[in-house]
């Protein structure tokens, strides 16, 4: 970030070595794969949730395997319970590299594109490889040169990643879902990182903006309510006994 070490391109060589041959590996198999299917892309994508996820990750660190006891330093921890946060799921690949799921939109599992989350307990000069792995789209901006905001609470201004670090690929090894991996090195060990796919808007900053315009008593504005959104309720069944219901 800015002119410091947390920049990829300033020390994350082999990192960056490592994610730009999983992009070569991967765009071969893409090609295969194109040629052989004659499936419907966005058909293929909607089975691509791997599993159910349910709520975003909170505070999560994620150990090697193996590992007990108190987390150290360079064990991440993952934290998307936050509004406008998204992730599912995280799964320890290496001590370089994590695969990241996100979760569908409301009410249309269809649609995984957006991701924010913070990253904390890192290792200063600690290099990492984040793959987000369950995206839905066939086309991104992120083929075009677009790449992920990030941001920490040392330096709270959103800044974007190097374009040369980010790949996005259809990746045999998570069926056949659009992967964005990104190469990063941590400065600060007290920082708390944030990632983000674009720039975070959030609804109460929203709705702040209009309060303030509401507050000018301009005589051209009139805020109205259009409409509710939908309301997800969640019910739990209690247990029934067989035998006695068939009673």
């Amino acid at each position: 970030m800015g002119t410091t070490s947390a920049s990829p391109s300033s020390s994350c060589c082999v990192a960056v070595a490592t994610l730009a041959e999983r992009r070569l590996l991967c765009n071969g198999m893409e090609r295969k794969m194109e040629e052989n299917t004659v499936r419907d892309v966005e058909t293929e994508s909607e089975a691509g949730g791997e599993d159910a996820l349910v709520g975003n990750v909170n505070k999560l660190t994620v150990n090697p395997p193996g590992f007990s006891g108190n987390p150290r330093k360079g064990h991440l921890v993952f934290d998307a319970c936050f509004e406008s946060g998204n992730l599912g799921r995280v799964d320890y690949i290496s001590e370089f590299e994590f695969d990241l799921f996100i979760r569908p939109d409301t009410c249309n599992p269809r649609f995984r594109v957006w991701f924010n989350f913070t990253v904390e307990n890192v290792r200063e000069t600690q290099r990492v490889i984040f793959n987000v792995v369950n995206f839905s789209k066939t086309k991104s901006l992120y083929r075009d040169g677009m790449s992920p905001v990030v941001k920490s609470t040392s330096r709270p201004k959103w800044q974007r990643l190097p374009a040369k670090n980010v790949y996005y690929y259809r990746c045999p090894d998570h069926r056949r879902n659009y992967v964005m991996s990104f190469a990063f090195c941590f400065d600060r060990e007290d920082d708390v990182y944030q990632f983000a796919y674009c720039y975070p808007y959030t609804y109460s900053r929203l709705q702040h903006y209009l309060a303030g315009l509401e507050r000018r008593n301009l005589p051209y504005l009139q805020r109205e309510q259009l409409g509710l959104s939908v309301k997800i309720t969640t019910i739990q069944l209690a247990p029934v006994d067989v035998n006695t219901a068939k009673k």
